[in-house]
């Protein structure tokens, strides 16, 4: 369905977006790929990769300006959202800037794309979002709100707004793994609860979750990928085993085991060989048989949490994916 399409993402400079737009490009031939951020040395290191590819281009905007937003999608048919203010001790100091990102950036968004008529629009959410404790999960939450309510904005122009939602990205941008790595010569590790557990999730799997939701959806579905979980104390053995760990306590913000769907979900919850399903409580949405599909629905009471989940990333998978990713990590 992107084949021949215009896609624009949001903060696509950043370790989603430049593992999004390549494999893209391969697999569906879009006639254009835009780079929507703020950050100039960003789109000037990213445009050295696609040079000479003229479906690549690049538009300097913050998702706060609504105005600049607006003539970025001019002939927009998709837009994946991947801007964010994401470090959670970052937005525990700068609340107003969190909000402004990912509040007020979702409704300028959802706003600009119905008016420009976009077809689909796919939003990245976090597992910090279900039950949050910290501010950047309670706007990642607000912003998943909006983003369901907007297919009920949309009405006539026909919009279709939904979510992706998953847990730790390997290898992305201020995640654990290239942390671990870039001070593994200091000889010890920080590790804030030797309990602490944690999804794991692939970039190359989150851009095929978007893929599948651009393909599936009706409008509102939140789709969780289910994916392995790993202990802090068994990744960080695995990335630098020389090396001893330092319980240093829990940061500011900080969750134990994290979570992506909750007991109060598991009413609208249905499940998938690869995935579930959460759909909206509001309208009749929650049980429409077009968004169900041939989804089963979920005990009720049911949690998916990084500590109760049934599969379980070995070292021998995880080193695998270091070994593959190696030249990657830290890069991107």
């Amino acid at each position: 369905m992107l084949e021949n399409k215009t896609i624009l993402i949001t903060g696509g400079t950043g370790s989603f977006g430049n593992t999004f737009v390549p494999l893209t490009l391969a697999k569906y031939n879009p006639k254009k790929i835009i780079i929507f951020s703020r950050d100039e040395m960003k789109q000037w290191d990213m445009a050295k990769k696609f040079q000479g590819d003229k479906r690549v281009r690049f538009f300097i905007g913050d998702v706060r300006d609504r105005d600049r937003l607006y003539r970025a999608l001019d002939g927009v048919d998709y837009v994946v959202h991947a801007a964010a203010t994401k470090i959670v001790p970052t937005a525990e100091y700068n609340p107003f800037e969190c909000v402004k990102t990912n509040v007020n950036g979702a409704m300028n968004l959802i706003d600009a794309c119905i008016d420009k008529k976009v077809k689909g629009v796919v939003a990245l959410s976090t597992d910090k979002a279900s039950s949050p404790i910290n501010l950047y999960g309670a706007t990642k939450l607000t912003s998943d709100k909006l983003f369901v309510a907007g297919n009920a904005y949309s009405g006539e122009h026909g919009s279709k707004f939904s979510v992706v939602r998953y847990g730790n990205v390997m290898g992305s941008r201020g995640s654990v793994i290239p942390f671990f790595m870039s001070i593994r010569d200091k000889g010890i590790l920080p590790i804030t609860d030797d309990r602490m557990t944690r999804f794991m999730i692939s970039l190359e799997e989150g851009v095929e979750l978007v893929w599948h939701a651009f393909e599936d959806m009706v409008g509102g579905e939140i789709y969780v990928k289910k994916i392995p979980s790993m202990k802090v104390t068994d990744l960080a053995r695995v990335v630098a085993p020389e090396c001893s760990q330092e319980v240093v306590g829990i940061r500011p913000g900080e969750k134990l085991h994290e979570q992506m769907i909750g007991a109060e979900d598991s009413y609208y919850t249905f499940e998938y060989p690869d995935h579930f399903k959460i759909l909206p409580t509001i309208n009749d949405w929650g049980t429409s048989l077009e968004r169900i599909k041939d989804g089963k629905k979920v005990p009720e009471g049911f949690i998916y949490s990084s500590d109760n989940n049934t599969e379980w990333m070995s070292d021998a998978d995880l080193q695998a994916w270091i070994d593959d990713h190696r030249d990657k990590i830290g890069s991107i």
